[in-house]
């Protein structure tokens, strides 16, 4: 095990980015648990930050302003806390796209593809939880948000809410109830889910780009001891590094700014946190469509935007690796070399098309923001975000497509004519041509001459291996 070998390309760090800011969510988690108190209980607050006095607040936004003004080194740890989490939700989806983009989602990986998933499902909820915890006005208007989203569901959508919140809105229950999720259940799931994740790693091993002595059947890069726990070492520490100093440095989420929660107010202006943005964006987009069906209200404008699409969104993920196998053919072998983006312009087109979409969505919550900045119509912005929505991912499909296989074009044709030196020279005859040399400079992955009809693949199934390759390396 020690000296198993591991990738030395920067794009399969990305994957311990997110593990290292787990570590430092656990380690700065732990600390703010013991000065954090989740009770909904009303007090008079009479601390350090003067604006507030006298003002009734829960005792968890009365905490929330201790840890920041008067517990030593707390707003540097609740804001570094904060940043981890980001850092650690981007650092999720960033893997999840080098790992569709490369298609190391292929068997023997489809497992781990699925943990994958859920884990960036868990890591959104628990960044929820979190960010609802303070119970400030505008983690508090996020909860109204979500208490909507619940009520919006047809039949049992009052049952839900009231099972949540253990009362009518907002109750006494739902930050000792979320602080329970958010300390205990999701970070235990997620611990658990990336162990099991690592030891799938370790014994699948990680794919890897083609190249000069990389076949399905070995695995080239550096062992794991020394040299990959020494780089690794050295990145968990940058990352606690930056981290301390976001926390230190850019102010996130001032919660003394917004005030305490008070169900008749909502922060003007207000925006969640980036990893559900998107979410609110859908909610700006969708037409106010309801359907009365025998006295009861449909609330489609709710309903289809936060709890259909969510579903529809992580439907597709789980089953995409299943889909494409089944439509290439690849799942009869065990596939351990990456794809490079270009080699499948249909995959890569279609993930373009989903950022895309989700930028659009992303975008379209912050649209008030937006136009008041520009100074134009929200009207008009939103339905231009509406048209985008719909347009934006049919062209970005496209032209991915094509641009994909104009890449595989240009690159043969540079193999079979080499590289232009800038030398030109006439010819007996009076034209002139330009000289070339051979290609001696090769990018991860890419063909090397001389080039087969293999090379230029865009998604036809790959050639089979000779023999099995074996799970255990």
């Amino acid at each position: 095990m020690l000296r198993k070998a591991f990738p030395d390309h920067w794009s399969f760090l990305l994957g311990e980015i997110a593990l290292y800011s787990l570590i430092v969510l656990v380690l700065t988690g732990v600390w703010l648990t013991l000065f954090f108190k989740p009770d909904m209980t009303e007090v008079v607050y009479d601390g350090r930050y003067v604006p507030l006095h006298g003002i009734r607040m829960s005792a968890a936004f009365d905490s929330t302003l201790h840890i920041s003004f008067d517990v030593r080194g707390g707003l540097l740890v609740r804001q570094a806390h904060h940043w981890a989490a980001l850092v650690f939700v981007a650092a999720i989806g960033l893997h999840l796209l080098r790992i569709f983009f490369t298609g190391a989602f292929r068997r023997p990986r489809e497992v781990n593809w699925i943990i994958g998933v859920t884990l960036f499902v868990l890591a959104l909820a628990e960044g929820f939880a979190g960010y609802s915890l303070p119970d400030d006005l505008l983690s508090g208007t996020g909860l109204r948000i979500a208490q909507g989203i619940m009520l919006s569901i047809p039949v049992v959508g009052t049952y839900v809410s009231m099972f949540v919140f253990g009362a009518e809105f907002p109750g006494e229950d739902i930050v000792t109830r979320l602080y329970s999720m958010h300390v205990l259940l999701l970070p235990g799931a997620l611990i658990a889910l990336v162990t099991v994740h690592l030891i799938l790693v370790f014994y699948l091993k990680h794919t890897q780009w083609r190249g000069p002595g990389r076949t399905r059947r070995n695995a080239v890069g550096k062992p794991f001891f020394p040299q990959f726990v020494a780089s690794s070492g050295g990145l968990f520490f940058a990352v606690f590094g930056v981290l301390t100093l976001l926390g230190g440095l850019a102010q996130i989420n001032p919660v003394w700014a917004y005030g305490p929660y008070r169900p008749d107010q909502a922060s003007t202006g207000a925006q969640p946190d980036w990893y559900v943005g998107f979410l609110e964006g859908a909610l700006r987009l969708v037409p106010p469509w309801e359907t009365n069906i025998a006295g009861h209200t449909l609330m489609w404008n709710v309903l289809l935007p936060a709890v259909v699409l969510p579903a529809l969104l992580f439907l597709v993920l789980y089953l995409y690796p299943f889909v494409e196998q089944r439509l290439t053919g690849e799942w009869r072998h065990e596939q351990h070399l990456c794809d490079r983006p270009r080699e499948r312009p249909v995959r890569t087109g279609l993930g373009v098309a989903g950022i895309t979409f989700y930028g659009v969505l992303l975008l379209a919550g912050g649209n008030d923001v937006v136009a008041q900045t520009f100074r134009i119509s929200l009207n008009t912005l939103t339905w231009v975000l509406r048209i985008a929505l719909v347009a934006g991912p049919v062209l970005a499909f496209f032209l991915t497509r094509q641009i994909c296989r104009a890449l595989l074009d240009a690159e043969r044709g540079r193999l079979e004519q080499g590289e232009e030196t800038g030398e030109v020279r006439q010819t007996v005859e009076g034209g002139y041509e330009s000289e070339h040399r051979p290609v001696d400079r090769f990018r991860p992955g890419a063909p090397r001459p001389p080039i087969s009809p293999a090379d230029g693949r865009t998604g036809t199934p790959s050639p089979p291996p000779h023999e099995p390759a074996p799970r255990s390396r």
